[in-house]
């Protein structure tokens, strides 16, 4: 069984940042890719960002190119979302989750799924 636990979000102003992070636990990960999806009220889960576990092109949707960077930390078995510039629109429940054996955008491939962590951007 995999865990993942995610953290960091919160009320913001906007242009201001917030920092996700997804714990994981459980199983190895070498083998898996770790994605962030979002929900608003009213809305689909989208895409937002994933990431290989060993490297390689990091997708982005085109809302949060330039704004947002996932990274990965190998020792904690964690991977961070570092959200800059942030917009009321990015007000969602953003989720990560975990997926193998290769990376995808698509929600109904992934795995795993942690709680989700609520981002609200407002003044």
């Amino acid at each position: 069984q995999v865990q993942l636990v995610e953290s960091g979000g919160g009320l913001v102003q906007p242009g201001g940042s917030l920092r996700l992070s997804c714990a994981a636990s459980g199983r190895t990960f070498s083998s898996y890719a770790m994605g962030w999806f979002r929900q608003a009220p009213g809305k689909e889960r989208e895409f937002v960002a994933a990431i290989a576990w060993h490297g390689g092109p990091t997708p982005y949707a085109d809302s949060v190119k330039g704004r947002f960077t996932l990274s990965r930390d190998h020792a904690k078995n964690t991977v961070y979302l570092q959200m800059n510039r942030l917009k009321p629109e990015d007000t969602a429940v953003y989720y990560c989750a975990a997926v193998r054996p290769g990376l995808t955008t698509r929600a109904d491939a992934y795995d795993y799924w942690g709680q989700g962590t609520q981002v609200t951007v407002s003044s």
